[in-house]
């Protein structure tokens, strides 16, 4: 009897625990991640390629490189829809391309596209050079220290307290797992209505944040393309944030990148109708100087006629004086 009883628990509790496991929470953090049930818990994985997936932290965000080439991945295998661009440019000089990550999700420094076409990046994943061949050199990840987000609202029919614009800002950072510490400067154009936040990576901080990801995160929020699932208590909805009993929505949204070196573009990266405008611009200022030159050359003959016409009229009076 006694063995009946344990041969009905072993086949019991397994199947009990499926059952509570059969359905696994979404992943909050991460929409395009999928949990599934593994040895009495859940795990999630986001899919980078056919062959290649990773487990991921739904507490956190699922890192900037990982979710470019998850990104990529369904664009190439036609799964799910990306909605057009807007006219809103996201100052990342390339965009989406499909990078190479590193086992922790970071950017390696060299990146391809998977062509023979190939350039360096920042760790925020932004082009810092001209694009090459493959034996282009990257000997490092040249670190992205100093974000500035640029947040343009829709106009409200109320005067904006700065210092409250400020307060509602901070705790949308919060949310986007941006320690306040990392705050370096804030700044309102009234007139523009632009919000300006400086966001230093190199601050001393209480927990480490992640500002290229986070960066991203709210910028696909902004344009409409959220990358959290419905579980998350995301500040920026599609009709905006709550801001002194009413709502502030973005129209607009830039990220600025400074990094802890210069980046190397040469003129190639510089467009043909700039170079047509700098070769104009050249062209005037040569023919102004031509034409001072010989003006001034002029001036200078028609001074020394004068004088030697002067003394041609001295000799002819003491000529008659004398006479």
């Amino acid at each position: 009897m006694r063995v009946l009883v344990w041969l009905l628990l072993v086949v019991l509790v397994p199947a009990t625990l499926a059952e509570e496991l059969e359905d696994c929470p979404v992943c909050a953090t991460n929409q395009f991640a999928k949990c599934v049930p593994d040895d009495g818990s859940c795990v999630c994985t986001l899919q980078l390629t056919a062959d290649d997936s990773k487990p991921v932290n739904c507490n956190a965000l699922t890192r900037k490189c990982w979710m470019m080439k998850n990104e990529m991945f369904k664009l190439k295998n036609k799964i799910g829809t990306r909605r057009k661009p807007t006219e809103h440019a996201m100052l990342d000089n390339d965009g989406i391309y499909d990078p190479d990550c590193t086992s922790d999700g970071s950017f390696h420094a060299k990146q391809c596209n998977g062509t023979t076409t190939c350039w360096c990046v920042n760790s925020a994943g932004v082009r810092r050079t001209d694009k090459g061949d493959k034996d282009i050199l990257c000997p490092e990840l040249v670190k992205t220290f100093w974000f500035q987000i640029q947040l343009r609202h829709k106009p409200i029919n109320k005067k904006v307290d700065e210092a409250e614009l400020k307060k509602v800002i901070k705790e949308t950072l919060a949310a986007y797992q941006v320690d306040p510490g990392y705050i370096d400067k804030f700044e309102y154009l009234k007139e523009d209505r632009f919000i300006l936040v400086d966001l230093i990576q190199n601050k001393t901080v209480q927990s480490e944040s992640d500002l290229a990801t986070a960066a991203y995160y709210l910028e696909k929020d902004v344009k409409g393309n959220t990358l959290f699932s419905n579980t998350y208590n995301r500040s920026i909805l599609d009709d905006g944030i709550p801001f002194d009993g009413d709502k502030l929505s973005f129209e607009e949204a830039y990220v600025y990148y400074i990094d802890s070196k210069s980046p190397e573009f040469s003129m190639k990266r510089v467009t043909p109708g700039i170079i047509a405008v700098i070769v104009v611009v050249c062209l005037a200022i040569i023919a102004g100087l031509v034409v001072l030159f010989v003006t001034r050359r002029k001036a200078s003959k028609a001074h020394i006629y004068q004088k030697a016409e002067g003394r041609e009229l001295d000799e002819i009076q003491k000529q008659q004086l004398t006479t």
